[in-house]
């Protein structure tokens, strides 16, 4: 079974330094030093947490993500339930994770990685929900109005 990827074995440091140089960096820390070091810019992970907005993690792709709201994604764990981006500034959000991270794994445990995809349940996000189709518009009606 190919584990499902987890914030802490993703952003890893570089190869020039030893495997465990970041193992005191909590694991929702660690893409601030990864894209500092990818993207040769200062980042600063943030002071407080923005209260009252919650960002849900699920598994796309073999991976534990959760998107920010300027659009933004980044790799997450189940362990350290922050997450914080590295694109707009955002402070800390808190991370929604399920109860049984195990159990979200294991029920995409026998797909293919590239077809692992979880939602959380409880995501008010679309992700997982099927949208209906928008109208269509027909040449006549878009002449006649």
């Amino acid at each position: 079974m190919i584990p499902v990827e987890r914030a802490e074995s993703f952003y890893l440091p570089p190869p020039d330094q030893p495997p465990d140089a970041w193992a005191l960096v909590p694991a929702a820390e660690r893409v601030f030093r990864w894209a500092e070091l990818r993207q040769q810019r200062r980042l600063t992970p943030p002071d407080g947490f923005i209260v009252g907005h919650l960002v849900y993690a699920r598994i796309n792709h073999n991976r534990w993500v959760a998107d920010c709201p300027c659009g933004s994604a980044q790799v997450v764990t189940p362990s350290d339930p922050r997450f914080a981006c590295t694109e707009c500034g955002a402070g800390w959000f808190r991370l929604v994770v399920p109860d049984d991270p195990a159990a979200a794994e294991a029920a995409v445990a026998n797909e293919l990685p590239h077809e692992r995809n979880w939602w959380n349940p409880d995501d008010p996000s679309p992700w997982g929900a099927p949208s209906e189709p928008a109208p269509v518009e027909t040449e006549r009606e878009a002449t006649a109005s």
